[in-house]
């Protein structure tokens, strides 16, 4: 009988550290690149203006002093986008469901969808502040919506119908109903696709309620800030609004991918290759 130890059945510190370091290291130099870049080539050797892009120090200077107030229009702004992304992304994935259970419909209604998708959402942002009011966050989450809805939709779509057929026919031989084989089969195997559109939404839901801000809104909306200071020739603050902007999409996308670990450890997708 073979003993294992428990040193054997779990990596070390030292391995886990190497492991997080070989998947982090190329982003982190990366990222230290683009900072060294950003400091001293591009004002220095290139010559950029500070009009155009101030240095990383002056931006990261502002970011602190103002740090109160930027991650107050931060917050404010993030909240628009999370209400466009949780409305847009649920309407995305029941139409979904509609779509994969009746095809005649989906293949009616597609077309529709890729063209309101087509629409430049600076064209579409005064039409929401008409509906809703400039000065209401609605406005801005029915942009973030808007934008969240089709990669939402798409993603979800062939998640719902791309399933093996040996499945289904699995679930008929047991005289399954549809809500059952959608319940055990098609929505299962949509998951790592879903989760795929919803981190992509994530995204877009930020500019769409940055992007709404430029047509009217709160003073204490992001947007309103950014487009602001550059009136007024305040580009550390705008760029440092655009930090903070940057800051809380990732923080959002990566909040999605950690829900997805936790929820699809059981899918042969979520398992890593050593």
């Amino acid at each position: 009988m073979s003993v294992t130890t428990f040193g054997e059945s779990k990596p070390s510190l030292g391995r886990r550290f190497l492991s997080w370091l070989r998947e982090w290291l190329p982003a982190l130099v990366v990222i230290a690149i683009g900072l060294v870049v950003w400091q001293w080539v591009l004002p220095d050797v290139v010559g950029v203006q500070r009009f155009l892009l101030p240095r990383f120090s002056a931006v990261a200077q502002t970011f602190w002093d103002e740090r109160e107030a930027l991650w107050s229009a931060g917050w404010f702004t993030f909240k628009e986008a999370l209400g466009g992304w949780a409305i847009g992304s649920s309407l995305a994935f029941v139409s979904a469901l509609a779509l994969a259970r009746w095809r005649p419909l989906g293949r009616a209604l597609m077309p529709y969808a890729i063209a309101a998708n087509a629409i430049p959402i600076i064209a579409f942002a005064p039409i929401t502040n008409a509906w809703f009011g400039t000065f209401s966050p609605r406005s801005k989450m029915a942009i973030a919506a808007v934008l969240c809805f089709f990669p939402v939709l798409v993603n979800s779509l062939r998640g719902l119908t791309s399933v093996r057929p040996e499945s289904i026919e699995l679930m008929r031989s047991y005289a399954a109903s549809e809500a059952s084989t959608f319940r055990r089969v098609r929505i299962p195997n949509s998951l790592p696709f879903v989760f795929s559109g919803l981190k992509v939404a994530s995204v877009l839901a930020m500019i769409g309620a940055i992007v709404g801000d430029y047509f009217g809104g709160s003073i204490e909306a992001l947007g309103i800030q950014i487009r602001s200071s550059v009136g007024l020739s305040q580009f550390e603050y705008a760029w440092a609004a655009i930090l903070v902007a940057s800051i809380l999409g990732l923080v959002f996308y990566g909040a999605i991918s950690l829900v997805e670990h936790f929820a699809l450890r059981w899918h042969p997708s979520s398992r890593r290759v050593e």
